[in-house]
């Protein structure tokens, strides 16, 4: 039997979205925090308590964690939306409003995955060379194709820039004609400068916007969760599947946001580590970074796969996207003593 003849057209020609396990010493390669967040004493007991009531189901509306996100962000518990991880919640937007789905690229390769995993029409707009919107172009595809979802990156996966704002803010107001929820998806806000769009919820009723946990030290936990006006909620709440957030999660995820001064504070060893890794890369010949305000640099050099296969040779693991952006490979900041093996690695790896 072959069994494709029973897959849909849009399976069929679909990859997989591949998260290797590669055995290294030095793991650089998705993005996630070097750090933990642990949970504080509150959290064990109560993770313990759970352990003794695995036998039920988890609160299907996760209503202690959604209080505690609504009171951080100044919004009411209508306004969140649980998922495990932001992925589960760019299915149910998708699955929920349909196509066209418009988004820039290079971005998270999941919009365009789980876009024809359901069958819906992708519009993939090009960045400009300086890896911002290209404004323009997008105009013209919203005009022609009306997409009734747009998913806009800033910071961007993998170019580690921030979009124009002034750009957003000239798409945002498009709903009253074309009808598009723009869907901004700040995973990596934590590591940018600027106070991001959450502020803007109560002025535009299309805004959506995704966080997640999972680069900021709690990957594992897989919680993602969406801000939204009420409505746009309820409807995407539909679609939702029964307690898709598991105890576990929901104990130690409130207590992690209840008390975020270990989070902020390795936030800023990052961002600190980060700069540091930016300098040091620039001094190196052979290899041109670009500019980050994420958890990761995107640099470029002249033999990418040759680079990629030296360095993990030395134990230290890096993302090769020289099939996404030109000649780049990519590296999350770690920590202090990470970054310095990554970068005697990497001389190395250029002199030979």
């Amino acid at each position: 039997m072959n069994i494709k003849k029973l897959v849909k057209p849009n399976i069929r020609s679909l990859s997989a979205y591949e998260a290797k396990d590669i055995a290294c010493a030095v793991k650089l390669d998705a993005n996630e925090s070097p750090y933990s967040a642990p949970a504080g004493q509150p959290a064990r007991f109560s993770v313990q308590k759970n352990f003794q009531a695995l036998n039920r189901y988890p609160d299907p509306e996760a209503k202690a964690l959604r209080k505690i996100i609504a009171k951080e962000f100044s919004l009411r518990p209508e306004n969140i939306l649980h998922g495990n991880g932001s992925d589960e919640l760019i299915y149910y937007l998708i699955t929920t409003f349909g196509g066209p789905v418009l988004y820039p690229v290079p971005t998270f390769s999941m919009y365009g995955i789980i876009s024809q995993a359901l069958g819906e029409k992708k519009i993939e707009i090009p960045l400009d060379k300086e890896f911002d919107l290209d404004l323009e172009k997008i105009l013209t595809a919203i005009k022609k194709y009306k997409p009734k979802l747009i998913f806009l990156t800033p910071p961007n996966n993998p170019t580690g820039n921030c979009f124009s704002s002034e750009k957003i803010l000239k798409i945002l107001p498009l709903f009253t004609v074309h009808c598009s929820l723009v869907v901004i998806d700040e995973a990596y806000h934590p590591f940018a400068g600027d106070k991001g769009f959450t502020p803007m919820l109560k002025d535009y009723k299309n805004l959506v916007i995704l966080r997640t946990l999972s680069k900021i030290g709690l990957a594992g936990l897989r919680v993602g969760f969406l801000l939204a006006d009420k409505d746009i909620v309820n409807e995407v709440n539909k679609v939702r599947l029964p307690f898709n957030l598991n105890s576990l999660s929901q104990t130690i995820a409130s207590d992690a946001l209840k008390d975020k001064a270990l989070i902020k504070s390795n936030i800023r060893t990052i961002i600190k580590e980060r700069e540091k890794l930016l300098d040091e890369l620039s001094e190196i010949n052979g290899i041109t970074p670009y500019p980050s305000e994420a958890n990761f640099i995107l640099f470029k050099t002249e033999n990418p796969a040759k680079i990629y296969k030296g360095l993990l040779k030395k134990g230290v693991l890096v993302r090769n996207l020289s099939g996404i952006v030109k000649e780049c490979l990519r590296v999350t900041v770690g920590t202090p003593e990470e970054n310095r093996i990554f970068l005697r690695a990497l001389k190395k790896c250029l002199s030979i």
